[in-house]
């Protein structure tokens, strides 16, 4: 029987979605290779439809390897917060930044398409089976299947960006007792103007404004996409079981009441729905190994910081492997440098959806006070725009 021929690589990377294609880009800028290998064929992204939010961040990281989807993605220029039945709000706008957007908000397909048109030829294997992972002193061994022939590699850093973990006890998992119901809608242009501006060229009737609204079920984001809006509605499951089952009229009824009579929607899309947790990983690094994006952390989506962070994760690391090299001490730079970003998002999400989804009295006096404080005073709005647009680069 022929023994299986041992490949070498520095850097072996499970997972070919956005946070391991930008880690991926990132070394080769720098001159280090790195292998991808992802269970899922190549193609698998292009029939993704979800929306993703990325801060104007990780617009700066991504130009810098040639993969912002400029045509696919839409500004979030103003964002406007507020809480359903009480007062208090903040507008955070992108003029008081000097930016051209707060964020984007671009289909998961189209950002990894994007990225994966500056892979080199030799840097994914794609539909891979993957059989075996074993450490040792100063190397993991990877035993897989690709095309049908067994390959085994053997790698100084395995990095895990492969998505949301499932049960594993590295893990500590916080159940929000909520699940996102995801779809899209037309917002209606204004009665007056139908959404042109005063040179007579056209804008889309959410001009590009996104909207956060806390209500006692749980946030309700509007994200401009197009000339549609991306919602993601927050529900206790038994209230998500209702709205997935209604029709489009009565689904936008619901929306209407959710959201309020700010705006009007008509022709809602498909709709799908996930429960949402808090997932950290208690230690980033194990020997060898690494995990990066939502295999370290899962946060729940209010203001869109989860992958924002997997993004930094994939950056910073490929930072100090390229200034330190590829090594044990390496990995834990990493760790130690990230404790700050990870654990301020996750507390930052975590609060605020414990916060804000309730409908006591005291509380929300609070946060509408909370709310109203923001608004009347720019260096604390400043100071919340700016780690959501940076997270812990913007510090100090």
């Amino acid at each position: 029987m022929t023994e299986t021929v041992v490949e070498h690589v520095d850097v072996l990377i499970i997972g070919a979605g956005p946070v391991g294609m930008t880690l991926n880009l990132a070394l080769a800028a720098g001159g280090q290779k790195s292998l991808l290998v992802d269970r899922r064929p190549r193609e698998s992204h292009q029939n993704d439809p979800r929306a993703l939010a990325l801060s104007y961040g990780a617009r700066q990281l991504l130009e810098q390897i040639n993969a912002w989807p400029t045509r696919a993605a839409t500004p979030i220029e103003t964002i406007h917060i507020s809480q359903k039945g009480g007062f208090g709000r903040t507008l955070i706008d992108r003029s008081e930044h000097a930016l051209p957007a707060l964020g984007y908000v671009v289909r998961y397909r189209d950002l990894a398409a994007a990225l994966a048109t500056q892979l080199s030829a030799e840097a994914l294997l794609d539909a891979v089976e993957i059989l075996d992972i074993t450490p040792a002193d100063d190397h993991v061994s990877v035993s897989l299947r690709h095309a049908g022939a067994l390959r085994k590699i053997q790698t100084q850093l395995l990095v895990h960006a492969e998505g949301t973990p499932g049960d594993d006890p590295a893990v500590k998992v916080s159940d929000y007792h909520q699940h996102a119901v995801i779809a899209e809608i037309t917002p209606l242009p204004p009665l007056q103007g139908e959404g042109r501006g005063g040179d007579g060229s056209h804008h889309p009737a959410h001009q590009h404004r996104a909207w956060e609204r806390f209500t006692p079920d749980g946030p309700l984001a509007l994200l401009p996409l197009g000339n549609e809006y991306s919602v993601v509605f927050t529900l206790p499951p038994a209230k998500a079981d209702a709205v997935m089952a209604m029709d489009d009229t009565a689904f936008t009824a619901a929306l209407q009441n959710q959201f309020g009579n700010r705006m009007r929607f008509a022709k809602p899309g498909p709709r799908s729905r996930f429960p949402l947790f808090l997932r950290m990983r208690k230690k980033l690094v194990q020997g060898n190994e690494i995990w990066i994006g939502n295999t370290a952390q899962t946060l729940h989506p209010v203001s869109g910081q989860g992958f924002n962070l997997g993004i930094r994760d994939a950056w910073q690391l490929a930072e100090i492997l390229l200034k330190n090299g590829v090594d044990r001490s390496s990995l834990s730079t990493y760790a130690a440098s990230r404790r700050l970003d990870r654990q301020g998002c996750a507390f930052f999400t975590d609060q605020i959806v414990r916060t804000f989804s309730n409908d006591f009295g005291p509380l929300k006096l609070a946060r509408g006070l909370g709310l109203l404080a923001l608004d009347i005073c720019p260096p604390a709005r400043h100071f919340v725009a700016k780690r959501m647009i940076w997270g812990a680069r913007a510090w100090p």
